[in-house]
């Protein structure tokens, strides 16, 4: 199969003010690709001057007003405008998110791409639509409580989803007026890049969204402690999650909004309505993105009497998830990201096995394609809340399988953990639904499904998976402070 060629998305330069620039110390790095290790091109590695520059120019567009002082009405049209411009770009968007990061092309254009066009759609017509508010004061006074944006927003994202979590910032940020300079990840810089080019063609003025590559301890920790940015959003690991809590302390005491890790359990009740079903979604919601998803389910809780059923349905659905070439369209698990995070992989399915849990399947590091980065799917059973594998996030397609006994069982092991972004309670019993479900730690529960999901409900953890929440109109809060305008009025009307 020939596959088009990429060339017009990979251009690895920075965009400032509305311009594709180099760094300003003419530093890059070379970008290679998960699928067989091929060269894709330099991209700029971003220090703290050109932060700075990006950091001046977004200032100055939201100083002037060109893009905040703009009714909402049309800041509408031109993000509308820049989400179709997203799909019609769409081939050329999913093929360079596959190439560069390694994920099955089929869903970085069934998923990645429409999902990035519809959060920016849908935050662009909902912003006419939010209104202020006038508080219940007495007859001498009117008060107004009104959105006012935050400013300069810098906004950090990880390289497993880089357009959608792009996409889940950048949406409400510019709805409400602010400002943006977006780092993306050193391992998936080249669709943000291209999203600010549409961005300006969809007639977002230049200096309202700059985009600046780079490594975190370089660009990323300069745009934390930058004194300048008013807030920074973030999603990647809770440990340098950490790390942007006290870098905004550390400055200007900017606010920080985090979303991080997750070990998300997946509990499955003897009374479970349909068995196959769990065990498709036990499979698939792990191995989706070769598990590079911070809400997989990577702890599978089964009721001990059925685990044996269960195990049987999803070791036959692992032929289906076995790596192949991304870029090939009926492929289902594709590429790990680089060559690190493989070898993370690797080094936790040996921990696991030496820590006494029994391997299932999987657990080999494979190359379908000769230079790429792939593992097969993973089943890991007779693992206990104990063991590394079950409380630290892999980031790969990994599951491992624990036993319990009763609701209460179940309650106690999966809140046993330091995240709380997901989880999942099967069960035909609506009493056991709602009370398991409340008593989970977590920011989602699903019911009888895993990763159903919509723009319209927020997206964020408890405990150590990050504070604030994407998606939703709760998280124009993020981006906007709260202003009381105190009108002391005459008595006598």
């Amino acid at each position: 199969m020939r596959h088009p060629t990429p060339t017009p998305c990979l251009d690895g330069r920075a965009f400032i003010d509305g311009q594709r620039v180099w760094a300003r110390d003419g530093q890059t790095y070379t970008k290679h690709s998960p699928v067989d290790g091929a060269v894709l091109g330099d991209v700029v590695r971003g220090q703290a001057a050109d932060i700075d520059a990006a950091v001046a120019a977004a200032r100055a567009a939201f100083e002037d007003g060109r893009w905040r002082a703009q009714p909402p009405a049309a800041r509408k049209r031109v993000l509308q405008r820049w989400a179709e411009l997203i799909v019609q770009h769409g081939d050329e968007l999913a093929l360079t998110e596959t190439l560069d990061m390694g994920k099955p092309v089929r869903w970085s254009r069934s998923v990645d791409v429409n999902s990035t066009a519809n959060c920016i759609r849908w935050y662009g017509e909902a912003i006419d639509k939010v209104y202020d508010e006038i508080a219940p004061t007495p007859r001498t006074a009117l008060a107004l409580v009104t959105r006012e944006p935050i400013g300069v927003v810098g906004v950090i994202v990880p390289w497993n989803y880089p357009m959608i979590m792009a996409a889940w910032k950048l949406g409400p940020a510019l709805a409400v007026g602010n400002s943006v300079v977006l780092k993306p990840s050193e391992k998936s810089p080249y669709t943000a890049l291209r999203l600010a080019e549409l961005a300006l063609q969809a007639g977002l003025p230049p200096g309202v969204l700059n985009v600046v590559p780079g490594y975190g301890p370089e660009a990323g920790a300069a745009l934390a402690l930058h004194m300048d940015v008013d807030a920074i959003a973030f999603t990647g690991s809770t440990r340098v999650g950490k790390q942007i809590h006290v870098m905004a302390g550390q400055s200007n005491l900017k606010r920080a909004w985090t979303e991080l890790g997750g070990k998300s359990p997946n509990i499955v009740f003897a009374d479970c309505p349909d068995l196959d079903r769990a065990a498709q979604a036990a499979v698939g919601s792990v191995m989706f993105n070769q598990g590079q998803s911070c809400n997989a389910p990577s702890r599978l809780f089964v009721e001990a009497s059925i685990k044996d059923a269960l195990l049987e349905r999803m070791l036959a659905l692992l032929p289906r998830y076995q790596p192949a070439d991304p870029r090939q369209p009926d492929t289902v698990m594709g590429a790990i990201v680089d060559r690190a995070q493989l070898d993370t992989i690797a080094r936790y399915i040996e921990i696991g096995q030496a820590e006494g849990a029994r391997l299932l399947a999987g657990g080999q590091v494979v190359q379908p394609v000769p230079g790429g980065c792939y593992v097969q799917p993973t089943v890991f059973d007779s693992v206990h809340n104990g063991m590394t594998i079950a409380r630290e996030e892999i980031f790969g397609p990994v599951v491992a399988v624990l036993a319990f006994t009763d609701a209460a069982d179940a309650i106690a092991q999966a809140n046993d953990s330091i995240y709380g972004l997901q989880a999942a309670v099967w069960t035909r019993d609506l009493d056991k639904a709602h009370g398991v479900a409340r008593a989970l730690r977590a920011g989602t529960v699903h019911v009888n499904q895993y990763d159903e999901d919509d723009i319209t409900v927020p997206f964020g953890g408890f405990r150590q998976s990050g504070m604030g929440r994407d998606k939703s109109l709760h998280a124009l809060d993020k981006y906007t402070e709260l202003k009381t305008t105190w009108i002391r009025l005459d008595a006598r009307w």
